[in-house]
């Protein structure tokens, strides 16, 4: 073969070769590219499931700031923090949430003046106007039993006996304890820091027995003021002794101490109770109405004492609140402590600043104390998983809790000329042109509160039962309305409108 062709010959096979290669080359990148791809959308998936590293999704903190804590008496509230995702912290700490079992507001340890927006103390500055026995009882409200302090009100009170010589009394000062029924002659008018009060000596019984009623009782808001009752439960406390024949040596007829006799227990409740499953409440109301007693009344003579012991001591929260950067860190859950006369007159005794929620002496009482504690983290906002609740800041989190279009009512009024000219007007004040920034954050943590409310129902600002009873209201101009100040005028405006809206939001 000559030069030439062999020449060209090896040529063709180099270009193959060449050819061939490119190709391999080719394949292998393309294959190459593929499996990065394949890796590069592995790895967003991995990043998409994987937890945010941002401030709200970080595991929330609660201190719980207590002495003696090995004995287990908050078991169940940290049982219940444990289960929606907090994880224990100090004071050093930033916590979240500091629930405190004594009033924290004298603990120079805790540092509450200056909070930040997101955490929650479970008490509110000037409580003790409330949970103070002392100071309750002078409050001079219908429903409370009268009351002398001493030794500032002695000639009043010998006055008082001169003209009622056989009333009996108990002497009784803020830590409650040695409670004995007393005659005039017996009570001993120089002891200070006591007051002396009226006896109830004709209780409605059951079974024979003296009972108290305790409500718990959430405070959420001052200024303005919301108030919630657990709807669901009542804890019934039943003294272990009948009270006829009646001796007050034996105060176990008449005092309810740690050792009460339980509702499962009492034979006229205890079938409802225990094979039926209703609540105590319901065990407690089923009974009486069988005794042709009313019931409805009784229930709202218990939420007006609640709603009025409130109003009337507001201005003192006001006062104690003032000292610190906002009132919207605080919530307080409190427990009424009621009984009732043979006429089912309400009267109120005390209200428990910290009320017992071990379940040491009736571990029965478990599920009832973590249920009342779970729904009152959610009614405040400290049980919304995922995040602290409503932040006051404007972000698409908290949009999809809680926006603009949620809280805006009386679109009739608001869109007419009058609410366009002056925001001064009643009529006007709650279009959302005319809200302020805190006004808007006031009923949008209002909002929250009702659908996470749960068990608990609002008494404050009080219900209006359906949309005709809030039809009404609007119409007459209710004269209790003008009593109130500025913001609970505001938001008492604000949930009648909701109310006139959609009929859940009535109650």
């Amino acid at each position: 073969m000559p030069y030439r062709a062999l020449r060209r010959l090896g040529c063709h096979r180099d270009l193959r070769v060449v050819f061939v290669l490119v190709l391999c080359i080719g394949a292998m990148l393309f294959l190459s590219n593929i499996y990065q791809l394949h890796m590069m959308q592995g790895q967003c998936i991995c990043k998409l499931q994987q937890p945010a590293t941002t401030e709200s999704s970080q595991q929330p903190i609660v201190c719980i700031h207590a002495l003696n804590l090995q004995t287990g008496y908050l078991k169940h509230v940290t049982n219940v923090f444990s289960r929606i995702g907090y994880k224990r912290g100090s004071p050093n700490d930033s916590w979240d949430v500091l629930w405190v079992h004594a009033y924290p507001f004298v603990d120079k340890q805790l540092q509450l003046f200056n909070l930040k927006w997101h955490q929650k103390v479970n008490h509110f500055p000037g409580g003790g106007y409330v949970t103070r026995k002392a100071s309750l009882a002078m409050a001079d409200l219908s429903f409370i039993p009268r009351s002398f302090k001493i030794p500032e009100k002695k000639d009043a009170l010998l006055n008082y006996i001169k003209i009622h010589p056989d009333q009996k009394w108990v002497q009784k000062s803020n830590n409650h304890r040695g409670v004995r029924i007393k005659t005039s002659e017996e009570l001993n008018l120089t002891n200070p820091n006591t007051f002396v009060q009226e006896y109830i000596g004709n209780p409605y019984l059951i079974d024979g027995r003296m009972f108290d009623i305790g409500l718990y009782v959430t405070l959420t808001s001052i200024d303005p003021l919301r108030v919630y009752v657990h709807e669901a439960e009542w804890l019934l406390r039943f003294c272990p002794h009948e009270y006829y024949p009646f001796d007050p040596q034996d105060i176990l007829k008449y005092v309810i101490t740690d050792n009460y006799l339980p509702v499962w227990k009492v034979d006229s409740l205890s079938r409802s109770y225990n094979d039926l499953k209703a609540s105590a409440k319901v065990s407690l109301l089923t009974y009486m109405k069988n005794q042709g007693k009313d019931t409805e009344k009784l229930q709202n003579d218990l939420m007006s004492a609640v709603r009025e012991v409130y109003l009337t001591m507001e201005k003192h929260f006001i006062a104690e609140t003032n000292a610190y950067a906002s009132r919207r860190n605080f919530f307080e859950m409190v427990r009424f402590d009621f009984i009732l006369d043979e006429h089912l007159k309400v009267y109120l005794l005390e209200v428990n600043m910290s009320p017992n929620l071990s379940s040491a002496h009736f571990p029965r009482n478990k599920l009832m104390y973590e249920q009342v504690v779970f729904s009152m983290f959610s009614l405040v906002g400290i049980a919304r998983q995922g995040t602290a609740g409503y932040t006051q800041r404007v972000t698409d989190e908290t949009n999809m809790q809680v926006s603009d279009r949620d809280v805006s009512v009386y679109a009739d009024q608001c869109s007419s000329k009058l609410c366009e000219d002056d925001c001064t007007l009643q009529a006007c004040r709650v279009c959302l042109p005319c809200l302020g920034p805190n006004d808007m954050d006031t009923v949008k943590l209002a909002y929250l509160e009702h659908i996470n409310r749960k068990t608990w129902k609002r008494i404050f600002p009080s219900p209006f039962t359906s949309q005709h009873m809030a039809t009404r209201w609007r119409r007459d101009n209710n004269s209790e309305f003008a009593k109130l100040n500025s913001k609970n005028r505001l938001m008492t405006m604000w949930f009648l409108g909701k109310c006139l809206q959609d009929d859940s939001w009535c109650s």
